[in-house]
């Protein structure tokens, strides 16, 4: 974070855009939205000094993000990177000039992983061909880098989920007391059947948090994203996130399973609804015990938490879920 004296400082000083964001697209980012809260007028009402400085700021960030622009290309096509729109655990997405989000590992090394969601994504894509009302639930893989060269970094290309869409990371901010129950509901029986779609498929995700959760609140929209670390039932993990709430089985390097996701889905759960939401708490507990083989499987899971929710508030109606505004 910066003060007002220090923000107008730093900009006065700079000669250049690169003196100014000479860093990875991701840290100049933050360091841009670092400087603008720090002279944003609503701060500094009638100070024409950090009035100048923040007008430059927005100049010398155009700058840099022209002079930064990248093109990928793949076997067919060419994309032109223009500013991140994500930061995930193993890799950057960027906007790009057309109508697709480019997703970029942030070293060579992490191509395994990228390549991890390559299989799970054209798995999906393939399972959801005979199953088309699971479609909107999984991204689409539009291209992908291919092969690349030793020391090169793989890349996917994606469908641009952007428009009205936030994570449940997002929103769990935006609701620090927990969310009412009714509001979780339509949540969390669309990610069950995102997971159960998933399994019947032969994917676990293995890493379901509330990062890799798009959100669509006037639609009541699900999209699960970050299958990064997916692989097949019963195989070993490719990768963990120290970030990341794994059930006992991920901390004891043993094979991850349909069951994997599911103790994630509803410890997720458990983060994320209200305290006083006892019922629907008492349902995540359930399915959170440290064996495996006590956990329910997700698709049983659809018609036990419809009951539970008949119960809880009878038939089923819309409820317009709005996100308040946080003042950030």
């Amino acid at each position: 974070m910066f003060t007002r004296d220090e923000a107008v400082t730093t900009i006065e000083g700079a000669a250049t855009s690169t003196t100014l964001f000479d860093s990875a697209p991701e840290l100049a980012h933050r360091r841009y939205r670092a400087l603008a809260a720090a002279l944003h007028p609503d701060r500094n009402p009638g100070d024409p000094r950090a009035h100048r400085a923040a007008a430059t700021l927005n100049r010398l960030y155009d700058d840099w993000k022209r002079a930064r622009r990248q093109t990928v290309t793949t076997a067919t096509s060419a994309y032109t990177l223009t500013t991140p729109h994500a930061a995930g655990s193993i890799a950057t997405t960027y906007r790009t000039t057309g109508p697709h989000l480019v997703k970029l590992v942030r070293s060579p090394a992490l191509n395994p992983l990228i390549h991890a969601e390559w299989a799970a994504l054209r798995a999906l894509d393939g399972f959801t061909e005979r199953h088309r009302w699971l479609r909107p639930y999984y991204p689409r893989l539009l291209d992908t880098s291919g092969p690349v060269a030793r020391g090169d970094r793989a890349f996917s290309v994606l469908e641009p989920l952007i428009d009205g869409f936030t994570t449940l990371a997002d929103i769990k901010k935006a609701f620090p007391d927990g969310l009412d129950g009714r509001d979780y509901a339509w949540m969390h029986r669309r990610l069950l059947r995102a997971v159960a779609g998933a399994h019947r498929a032969g994917v676990v995700h293995g890493h379901l948090t509330a990062d890799n959760v798009l959100v669509q609140p006037e639609q009541h929209g699900i999209v699960l994203i970050g299958w990064s670390f997916a692989g097949e039932d019963g195989s070993l993990p490719i990768a963990a996130d120290r970030s990341a709430d794994y059930p006992p089985e991920v901390h004891k390097g043993l094979p991850v399973t349909a069951a994997t996701d599911v103790h994630m889905l509803h410890t997720l759960m458990l983060d994320l609804v209200a305290p006083g939401e006892k019922r629907q708490r008492e349902f995540a507990r359930w399915c959170t015990q440290d064996a495996p083989a006590q956990r329910p499987e997700a698709v049983d899971l659809l018609d036990e938490y419809d009951d539970l929710l008949g119960e809880l508030y009878g038939p089923r109606t819309f409820r317009p879920f709005i996100i308040p505004e946080t003042g950030a």
